[in-house]
C-alpha cells in the first residue's frame, strides 16, 4: 500500500518530502502542532523540517501563546476543536511564471460539525464517524482521503456521492484524516504571488 508521504508526493513535487500539519489534543489538555509525515514515528529530536513551522495561526485564538517543545508547538486553549492554519511554512516553488504554494488547515477533535476554516474535514455529526472534506462550508464529492489509523496504517477512501467518507474505526487511539486538493488562478501566500495553490486539510481525533 502506498504510504501517506508518497501519495502527497505526487500532489506536491516540489514539496520533497510531503510534509503536512497537524494537530493533537488529548481531553482538554494543551493543543501539540506538528510539521511532519503523520503516517511515520517521529524522529528522535523532532522531524528535521520543524524549524520550518514558526508562526502557525490557532483559528478564533488570537492571544494563544505558543511554546516550542521537541518536536512541537504547544498551546493552552479553551476546551473545544483546535483549528491552525499556515500557509508560511513553504516559501513559492516552481517557475517565476508557473509559481506554486501550498497552505495547510489542522484541527483537532471532531466536537463541532461547523467548520471555520476555508478548507477542512469535519463530522458531519458530532462524535461521529463519518467525515467530509468541507470547501467554503460545503463537502467535496469524490474528495480522496487518506485514514491513518493508531496503527500507522493509511486507509485510501473516496467521498461518496454526499462526499462523505465512513472512518472504519476498529480500535481505540488516534485517528487522522488527511486531504488534498488544488487551486489555480492569482493567488497568494504568506511568501508572494502564486498560479497553484494546493490546500491541505488534516483532522485528527481520539477513539476511546
Amino acid at each position: 500500500m502506498r504510504t501517506l508521504a508518497f501519495i502527497l508526493a505526487l500532489a506536491l513535487p516540489a514539496v520533497a518530502d510531503a510534509h503536512e500539519i497537524w494537530v493533537e489534543r488529548d481531553g482538554t489538555g494543551p493543543a501539540r502542532i506538528y510539521l511532519g509525515e503523520p503516517a511515520e514515528a517521529l524522529p528522535p529530536g523532532g522531524d528535521p523540517e520543524f524549524k520550518r513551522l514558526v508562526a502557525p495561526r490557532i483559528v478564533g485564538q488570537t492571544g494563544a501563546q505558543l511554546q516550542r517543545k521537541v518536536g512541537y508547538l504547544e498551546a493552552l486553549v479553551p476546551a473545544g476543536d483546535v483549528r491552525v492554519t499556515d500557509d508560511s511554512v513553504f516559501a513559492p516553488w516552481g517557475d517565476a511564471e508557473a509559481k506554486e504554494g501550498v497552505v495547510y488547515y489542522a484541527r483537532a477533535g471532531r466536537a463541532e460539525t461547523a467548520t471555520a476554516m476555508p478548507y477542512e474535514i469535519a463530522p458531519l455529526t458530532a462524535g461521529g464517524h463519518r467525515f467530509a472534506l468541507m470547501q467554503g462550508g460545503k463537502p467535496v464529492k469524490a474528495a480522496k482521503i487518506t485514514v491513518i489509523t493508531p496503527e500507522r496504517k493509511s486507509v485510501e477512501m473516496t467521498a461518496d456521492a454526499e462526499g462523505a467518507v465512513t472512518v472504519p474505526v476498529t480500535a481505540k487511539g488516534r485517528y487522522l484524516l488527511t486531504a488534498a486538493q488544488a487551486e489555480t488562478g492569482k493567488l497568494r501566500v504568506a511568501g508572494g504571488p502564486v498560479d497553484k495553490l494546493h490546500h491541505i486539510a488534516t483532522t485528527s481525533f481520539v477513539a476511546g
